[in-house]
C-alpha cells in the first residue's frame, strides 16, 4: 500500500516536471498537440490490439482451451489504454509499452508470477454469479 501511495504522488509530480520542461523546450502548441497524437495513436493501437487478442480467446475457448495468455494480455491492454488516456508523457511511455506485443511479452511474466503469489497466499477471490 505504501508503494502504491508513494507512486501516486510521484508519478504526478514527474509528468508535471516533463510537461513543464517540454511546453518550455518545444513550446505549448507542439505538447498539446503531442499528447492528442499519442492519445489519439494509442486509442487505435489498444482498439486493435484489443481486438486481436479477443479474436485469440475466442479462437482458444472454441477449441476447449482455456485463454490464459490471452487474458493477461487482455489486462495489459487495458492497462495500457488507461495510461494512455492520462495525460503526459511517462504515463503514455508505460501504455505503450503495455500496448506493443514485443514489449508486452517482456512484462506478463512479472505479472503472471503476481497472480501466482496472490493465488499461493489465498488472496484471489472467484465470484460465480
Amino acid at each position: 500500500m505504501k508503494k502504491i501511495m508513494l507512486l501516486l504522488i510521484l508519478i504526478p509530480a514527474a509528468e508535471l516536471g516533463i510537461l513543464i520542461w517540454s511546453g518550455k523546450t518545444i513550446g505549448i502548441l507542439p505538447t498539446i498537440l503531442l499528447i492528442l497524437a499519442t492519445g489519439i495513436g494509442g486509442a487505435l493501437l489498444a482498439r486493435k490490439q484489443g481486438l486481436e487478442t479477443w479474436e485469440r480467446a475466442r479462437n482458444a475457448m472454441n477449441r476447449g482451451i482455456l485463454p490464459g495468455e490471452e487474458i493477461v494480455d487482455g489486462m495489459c491492454i487495458l492497462a495500457g489504454a488507461i495510461m494512455l488516456m492520462t495525460p503526459g508523457f511517462v504515463t503514455d511511455l508505460a501504455g505503450f509499452f503495455l500496448l506493443l506485443p514485443f514489449t508486452r511479452k517482456k512484462v506478463k511474466p512479472f505479472i503472471l508470477r503476481a497472480v501466482q503469489r496472490r493465488m499461493n497466499r489465498n488472496r484471489v477471490t472467484i465470484i460465480k454469479s
